[in-house]
């Protein structure tokens, strides 16, 4: 422990801040989500990644990429969200080990719905309250953490897939 970077004072209340910030909007984004819609903000994001692929269907890996989840959350995800008919999980065409989870039409109507209060907490917390370079700097430093975490995600997919038995 000898050769620990810690953080100095000004360090420490960045990081602070960014950690507070982000965990209170995580937290009231999905109370919003769930208060208005009944979804978590988690199945939220499972709908709209479908949504926005081709045939708004994805594979289950795919889908597990794209909304960052794990393939065990997102397998619970996509059975709940099964159950409310928002979405069919069916064999992918030649191949028997995969699958692939589409979005059903109530599904897309449910994500409609839920939009305008999702998109509403987004601009009043987020856009209404950062300048434009303030809004162009949080784009940045996403992908700079994103991209610095790259390598440490694709490992854990990567374990998960094991896990699995992908």
């Amino acid at each position: 422990m000898n050769d620990v970077r810690w953080l100095s004072a000004e360090e420490q209340e960045i990081w602070r801040a960014y950690l507070s910030a982000s965990v209170a909007f995580s937290a009231h984004i999905d109370r919003q989500m769930r208060q208005d819609s009944g979804m978590p903000m988690a199945y939220y994001e499972i709908l709209v990644r479908l949504s926005e692929a081709p045939h708004r269907r994805l594979r289950m890996s795919e889908l597990a990429d794209a909304s960052l989840s794990s393939r065990s959350r997102l397998s619970h995800a996509v059975a709940a969200l099964e159950r409310n008919g928002w979405v069919e999980r069916r064999p992918a065409d030649g191949d028997r080990r995969g699958w692939v989870c589409a979005l059903t039409d109530e599904g897309y109507a449910a994500l409609a719905a839920a939009a305008p209060g999702h998109v509403t907490t987004v601009r009043e917390h987020i856009f209404d309250v950062l300048t434009p370079e303030q809004l162009a700097s949080l784009r940045d430093i996403g992908l700079a953490i994103s991209a610095g975490l790259r390598a440490e995600c694709a490992a854990a997919r990567a374990e998960d897939e094991e896990a699995c038995g992908a």
